[in-house]
């Protein structure tokens, strides 16, 4: 289990900086851990609202995965690091130097005689230790009233449906199934496409289809300074679904007129000088 911090923090208070925060966190990070997690593990650097976590193998990234939500609760509640809202795992090629850079630093906190465990003859056995911590929090969590993710079956608050690592990989999966409609039949709208998508949202689906016209226009427009498509034709299926999209008619109903008016004068002399090749 997660150990508490106020009786080996009583005398630090945060200041401001990615520095002390940092400190802060590698000086902790054997309490909030344990010390064999903190032998492969150590804080390495916060980039914006992220804490970056060196780890010897991806073994353990995806092992201190688990505790995510812990950490960071420990972090914003008993340190005052209110800033930091993520954590990223990344492998760590020295792995050597995990160890000492955590405990270094002026506000270290003692080491008690219990917390100076003997390390795990192997990484086997040190990852067995730390799935028992897993498991440990996980039951402390399903005996809260927290629930399993749907996607994943993490333990999360009893009022979510799923984790946020599993909402970010849903919405990823309805953004590109949605913009693969969008190119592939542009006509649909909202309405047909969210017969397909399930729990698209109308909000969502316009963040979508904005985000895609403009990487559609990027393409279109370098081709209109060009002045020339390219030879497998790609900007003229993209100049199709981008006057459909863009001005919402149905295919029968787009004119010329409503694609000069789209496009612009030269990317419609294009298109049609393209057409007649």
């Amino acid at each position: 289990m997660l150990k508490p911090l106020r009786d080996a923090l009583r005398t630090w208070s945060p200041a401001s900086g990615h520095g002390d925060a940092l400190g802060a966190a590698a000086a902790a990070w054997p309490e909030l851990v344990g010390a064999e997690v903190a032998a492969h593990t150590r804080p390495a650097r916060i980039a914006g609202e992220t804490l970056i976590v060196a780890t010897q193998s991806n073994a353990w990234s995806e092992q201190l995965s688990f505790l995510s939500e812990q950490i960071l609760a420990t972090l914003r509640d008993e340190l005052g690091l209110k800033d930091v809202r993520r954590l990223s795992f990344r492998t760590d090629s020295v792995g050597k130097r995990l160890g000492p850079r955590v405990i270094r630093g002026a506000i270290a906190p003692r080491r008690t005689g219990a917390a100076r465990r003997e390390r795990s003859a192997s990484t086997q056995e040190s990852l067995e230790r730390f799935r028992a911590v897993v498991r440990t929090a996980q039951r402390a969590k399903a005996a809260s009233g927290s629930k399993e993710c749907a996607g994943c079956a993490t333990l999360i608050a009893p009022d979510r449906a799923m984790c946020a690592a599993c909402e970010n990989h849903l919405a990823q999966e309805r953004e590109r199934l949605v913009s693969r409609l969008l190119f592939d039949v542009p006509w649909l709208g909202y309405a047909g496409i969210a017969a397909l998508v399930d729990g698209l949202q109308r909000e969502e689906y316009e963040r979508i289809r904005m985000r895609l016209l403009a990487r559609w226009w990027t393409i279109l427009d370098r081709a209109r300074r060009a002045q020339r498509f390219s030879r497998n034709g790609r900007e003229r299926l993209i100049a199709s679904s981008y006057v459909i999209v863009k001005s919402g008619l149905a295919p029968e109903r787009i004119a010329p007129a409503t694609v000069q008016n789209v496009l612009g004068d030269e990317l419609a002399d294009l298109l049609k000088n393209h057409d007649g090749e």
